[in-house]
Parts: C-alpha cells; structure tokens; sequence
C-alpha cells in the first residue's frame, strides 16, 4: 500500500511539474495582448522622444530590438506605408520605416562595417513613428494560438496630436522565447477604398 502511494504521488507531480512545463511554453491571450500593448506604447514612444528633441533613432533602435524576433529568428515585416521595396526583413529596414531613410542613414553611419552588414535602409521611408502618434489601440478580429505562438488580426487606430485617427488592418505573428514575446508576422495595409 505505501508503494501504491508513494507511487501515484511520484506519478502527480511528475504530471504537475510537466503540465507547468507546457504551460509556461504556450502562449497566452494576455501575453499577446501585453506585447500589442508595448508594440503601441513603443511607437508613441518613438515621437514623443523625437518632440522633445531626444534620441528617437535610439529609442525606435532599441524598441526594434525588444520587439522583434529579429536577433533569434526570421521576421517577416510588410509595414503599411511601404511600397516600393514593401518587405523588411532587417532590424535596418525596420528602423528606417519607423524613423525615416535619413535618420536611419546617419544612426548607421555611427556603427562599424561588422553592425551595418545586412542593414540594409529605404529611400520611399518617411518615418512613421515620427508622426507623432498620440495613441495606439487594438481590436483584435480574433487571436489564433499554437503552442509557442499566435496569429492575431484585426484593426489598430493611430491617434495623432490632432485627435484624428487612422485605421489599418493588421495580421501580426508572436513567438514567445522564455519570458518574451515578439513579434514575427507583421503586415499591415490601409482599408481598401473603391476610388482610389
């Protein structure tokens, strides 16, 4: 009997500590919702530094940095504004989508030969992040989770210093890593409108 017992308690907390292993591995919907959080307080970010005459290159550097999976994986990024060369599969086309292809020039002209390689920029980037953003919100349509990430789409609204508000629609990809959640999907286009 105390075999039995011993036994089928060896067996619960074999099974405790591997359904506690597999949880802390799969994403959850407010992991997700925490990083469209962060993603929208970073862009606001971004413009704020830049209104107070900061270092918004830095600030949209290091937010590419906390953001994207860029550093442990491959990062599709199709940002909204984009049009002549539409993908960025570097943290260098992503900085200089959010800051600008001139801004993005002289940040990466303070870096050697070795931190340039692959960062590559974009003439057409006029600096979205650089608006300034007032507000960023989500209205996820839906999440879906597999394991260790998600896909979420739907809509978020830019709110610029006017008050007005731009839709666009959204599909943005997570992959958690430990603690972490980035983004690995990113693609992004303004409502479709029949007369343009």
């Amino acid at each position: 009997m105390k075999l039995l017992v011993t036994s089928t308690l060896a067996i619960s907390a074999w099974m405790l500590s591997a359904t506690l292993a597999f949880a802390s591995i799969n994403i959850s919907e407010s992991e997700v919702k925490e990083a469209q959080e962060r993603w929208g307080n970073g862009i606001v970010r971004i413009g704020k530094v830049m209104a107070d005459g900061g270092n918004y290159v830095q600030e949209a550097h290091d937010h590419i940095e906390a953001m994207y999976d860029y550093d442990d994986g491959i990062v599709l990024f199709k940002p909204t504004l984009a049009s002549s060369v539409p993908h960025r599969p570097t943290v260098g086309g992503a900085l200089s989508y959010f800051v600008g292809y001139n801004s993005a020039t002289k940040y990466l002209d303070g870096l050697s030969g070795d931190e340039r390689k692959g960062l590559k920029i974009f003439k057409e980037d006029q600096g979205f992040a650089t608006n300034p953003w007032r507000q960023v919100r989500f209205e996820n349509h839906d999440i879906v989770y597999h394991g260790p990430t998600a896909v979420a789409m739907g809509n978020y609204y830019f709110t610029d210093s006017e008050g007005r508000e731009t839709k666009v629609h959204y599909t943005l990809g997570f992959v958690k890593r430990g603690d972490e959640v980035r983004i690995y999907v990113q693609e992004s286009n303004l409502p479709f409108s029949p007369d343009s």
